[in-house]
């Protein structure tokens, strides 16, 4: 009887705890602090020690900052400047366009909306690989692909699209467009069905034309997602690999498709120098951290509502 009475005892006490108004909100945030204490800090401080050590196969020891003296090198330069370009396009086409789009779709006139939000959609489902095999055949070297025939239609001569640093960055950024293209809008089209008929009205009694509606209605309501999917891109951005690897793998004539991360992954997992390619992830960490602060201190993001 006593027995019963401790189980019962304890099941209950085991409720109490769940149903705490001190406990319970621990008790649901713990799965994501679990995962990132696992996940995300465990890594970044495992690869900030391996960035001042030497780890061979058998053998690891500490050699200071031996490993950041080798980090500014041509080679990481150039893989920089890579990624600072594609950077800059993906934010300016990712950001922009959805826009644009997510505007033109939110208009009362426009029909068929749910099938276009549908099939703007569908290249985010695509593997990146799937997508990027896509890609080559399309843009192919020979004159019979689809791409060299398009230009050749109005007089061009065919492209060799992988070999030139233009085409080559063209490709990278032209794929990762297609792919998150369709998620952008959903985002500006949720906060634009939180924009107050009201506001529109108003500005049409007072006389306002489609920019200025645009700029003093439209655009305060969608700032916060244009700032989300600024930084977001940005960061997306510096980590990008995929679109690199699927046209370049690991090399690239004159490393004109070398990123930031392939560089990483070139130096770390091919050459076996986990070390140096540690060093590198942290200066690239310490990049991305500095390139979002400027950029939500210049986005406003910092501002208090009522400043």
């Amino acid at each position: 009887m006593s027995t019963k009475s401790e189980r019962v005892s304890k099941k209950t006490s085991r409720s109490n705890i769940l149903y705490s108004k001190t406990w319970a909100p621990y008790i649901f945030v713990s799965p994501f602090i679990l995962s990132f204490l696992l996940l995300s800090l465990y890594p970044m401080i495992s690869a900030l020690n391996m960035s001042f050590q030497r780890v061979v196969p058998g053998q690891v020891e500490y050699i200071g900052f031996s490993n950041y003296e080798r980090v500014f090198n041509p080679v990481f330069y150039t893989a920089l400047q890579n990624t600072t370009i594609y950077v800059v396009w993906t934010v300016v086409i990712l950001t922009i366009i959805p826009m644009i789009l997510a505007i033109f779709l939110n208009h009362r006139l426009i029909k068929f909306t749910n099938f276009f939000r549908a099939s703007i959609f569908i290249p985010a489902l695509t593997s990146v690989i799937v997508a990027g095999t896509i890609f080559r055949m399309i843009f192919g070297e020979s004159d019979a692909a689809f791409a060299n025939q398009f230009i050749q239609f109005f007089g061009f001569e065919p492209v060799e699209w992988r070999y030139s640093a233009g085409t080559a960055m063209f490709l990278m950024v032209a794929l990762a467009s297609w792919r998150w293209m369709g998620v952008n809008v959903l985002y500006y089209l949720a906060a634009l069905q939180n924009v107050s008929k009201d506001l529109y009205e108003a500005a049409d009694i007072d006389g306002a034309n489609a920019w200025q509606k645009f700029r003093n209605v439209t655009f305060p309501a969608i700032k916060p997602i244009f700032i989300f999917l600024s930084t977001i891109t940005t960061i997306n951005g510096f980590r990008m690999f995929e679109e690199s690897f699927v046209f370049f793998e690991t090399t690239s004539p004159g490393n004109i498709g070398l990123t930031m991360v392939g560089y990483i992954y070139s130096e770390g997992i091919q050459r076996n120098d986990m070390g140096f390619g540690a060093a590198i992830g942290i200066v690239l960490l310490g990049i991305i951290f500095i390139v979002s602060l400027i950029q939500l201190y210049l986005t406003g993001a910092f501002k208090k509502e009522d400043s």
